[in-house]
């Protein structure tokens, strides 16, 4: 089990995620080479130039750039480019999921119940369980297979156990008004079918990966069931692929890092959240980009913008800030 951040907890308000600084140019100005205007979340780290760079080049090109980092510990914002604006974020609002399958674990709702697998709205799609012999598996196997492989069948057969409406009503409670998981995996969506699987505003999403760390998500339990099941993602495509660890085994501390990370990607679409603890310290960060994809150079141009970024969390939990 992945532990949490081993600094003190700091309660989370429930309009947290939303605040911010007002009057000063935003980084989402700064991105697009525009200037301010109006109110906007402020305070941009120096060490994320490069990525503030990267994500304007993407915005200019008619990208949708949205990007959050705040420091795990005291909360304070290092990078946010309109990070309160919503935008589809693919399957990773299974986080959400996970946290309510979690909760009804601990609380007693759930046992070990075994799931038959559902095929009738994805017939492919990520994860692993659509190839193996067994056809029945219990929760916690399920949950396993969600945070290792975004496993389409385990999150569909969790979400038609839980119900959406447990899932959107813990986040509720939670304080989160901006992110949401709104539909099923499908393998084709409808005129009548939600657009994607989930929404987010980075805001608020690396305010929860935060609320994970610091054991704040329900309780420490839950969080740290949640944790447990994020570290084993094997999607270190995106910001994650900077940080050099294996991405089939990256649990324990490898020099000195530990990261637990949440995808989603679909066409036009790619979006992380995570959490990245390092020898100076530890960050919450959130990214998405909306792209035409229209050409593969465009996809790559949107994974090297968040590598980029990737590597500036690096050094941020590297090096102590500069006063």
């Amino acid at each position: 089990m992945v532990e949490p951040d081993a600094a003190p907890p700091s309660r989370r308000r429930r309009n947290g995620p939303a605040g911010g600084d007002a009057g000063r140019a935003s980084d989402a100005d700064r991105a697009r080479g525009g200037r301010a205007h109006g109110r906007h979340r402020g305070g941009a780290d120096e060490r994320f130039g490069a990525t503030l760079e990267a994500l304007g080049a993407l915005a200019r090109d008619g990208a949708g750039v949205s990007a959050s980092v705040i420091d795990t510990s005291s909360g304070k914002a290092l990078l946010a480019v309109d990070d309160t604006h919503v935008q589809p974020v693919a399957s990773l609002g299974r986080v959400l999921l996970l946290i309510e399958v979690a909760a009804q674990l601990e609380d007693g709702g759930l046992h070990g119940d075994r799931l038959q697998r559902m095929a009738r709205d994805t017939a492919t799609g990520a994860g692993l369980w659509q190839f193996l012999q067994e056809s029945t598996m219990q929760v916690s196997d399920l949950a396993t297979l969600v945070g290792a492989t975004a496993d389409a069948w385990a999150m569909n057969a969790l979400l038609s156990t839980v119900g959406i409406d447990a899932v959107r009503e813990r986040a509720e409670a939670l304080g989160i008004e901006r992110t949401a998981l709104i539909d099923r995996v499908r393998d084709r969506r409808g005129p009548d079918d939600a657009p994607d699987v989930s929404v987010a505003a980075t805001a608020e999403l690396s305010w929860l990966m935060r609320g994970l760390a610091l054991g704040e998500v329900v309780d420490e339990a839950v969080s740290n069931r949640v944790l447990g099941w994020l570290s084993l993602s094997s999607d270190l495509s995106l910001v994650a692929g900077s940080f050099g660890l294996d991405p089939l085994a990256h649990r324990s501390l490898d020099h000195g890092l530990q990261a637990v990370s949440v995808t989603g990607s679909s066409l036009g679409v790619r979006a992380e959240a995570g959490i990245l603890r390092g020898p100076a310290s530890s960050v919450s960060y959130a990214a998405t980009v909306t792209f035409d994809d229209a050409t593969l150079q465009r996809r790559l141009a949107v994974v090297d913008a968040l590598r980029t970024m990737g590597t500036e969390v690096l050094e941020a939990v590297h090096l102590p800030a500069r006063r």
